[in-house]
């Protein structure tokens, strides 16, 4: 037992003293290099630590082989500006001033409703509330958001073609409403990237490859 606590205060202080050199990003918002070393350094130092017929030299010498890499990384990072974009990835802009850039949010494996609940993350709850919006490198989500953002609650009624039936009824909007309302705008359900309605009838809406409208539909009832 006694052997066992001296292995494991040998791994933390090796580990803790690794992370501190790599710096405080492996403890905010990492990017996928920090992320995938991170689980690395992890499965290698719970091994030594739960298996003492592993020798503990093994252990600290695999950590600190990690720690090598991490530091060429970044030092290819920081002198080699390409090599960036290779390792890192780019940001994503992922709302313009003409709406949702669906071309990027496929590129990211993302669809509207990822958006949506990475705008809610952030304080953000109607799609027109920000000139831009992207996605960073890390995965965080960053905007420039307007004076005056709306102050209601919209749900998903059209998401990438798909109609949103138990939205469609807490809305308070029956299929052929819905129906007449695409009918008006010469869209069919397929053709429409996003749309959403809040509690006071106000509607998001953007059919594929257009720039988005603010509509307006009659809701029974408001949330």
């Amino acid at each position: 037992m006694a052997l066992i606590f001296i292995r494991t205060a040998i791994i933390f202080l090796t580990l803790l003293l690794c992370m501190r050199l790599m710096g405080k990003s492996q403890i905010g918002e990492m990017q996928p290099f920090e992320f995938v070393i991170t689980l690395l350094i992890a499965e290698l130092a719970c091994i030594p630590m739960a298996d003492s017929s592993i020798p503990l030299m093994y252990g600290i010498v695999s950590i600190i082989t990690i720690f090598i890499l991490h530091q060429v990384v970044w030092l290819l990072d920081l002198w080699f500006k390409p090599m960036k974009t290779v390792i890192c990835g780019k940001p994503s802009l992922v709302i313009t001033r003409e709406g949702v850039d669906s071309y990027q949010l496929r590129k990211n494996n993302l669809d509207v409703s990822d958006l949506i609940e990475s705008m809610r993350v952030a304080g953000y709850f109607n799609l027109d509330d920000v000139y831009y919006g992207l996605y960073e490198a890390n995965g965080s989500f960053s905007a420039l958001e307007k004076a005056e953002k709306t102050n209601t609650l919209p749900v998903i009624i059209i998401d990438n073609g798909r109609v949103d039936k138990t939205n469609l009824g807490i809305a308070g909007i029956s299929p052929e409403q819905l129906k007449n309302f695409l009918k008006e705008r010469g869209a069919k359900a397929r053709q429409v990237l996003v749309m959403t309605a809040d509690g006071n009838g106000r509607v998001y809406f953007q059919k594929k490859g257009k720039p988005y409208t603010i509509e307006n539909i009659e809701v029974k009832g408001r949330w």
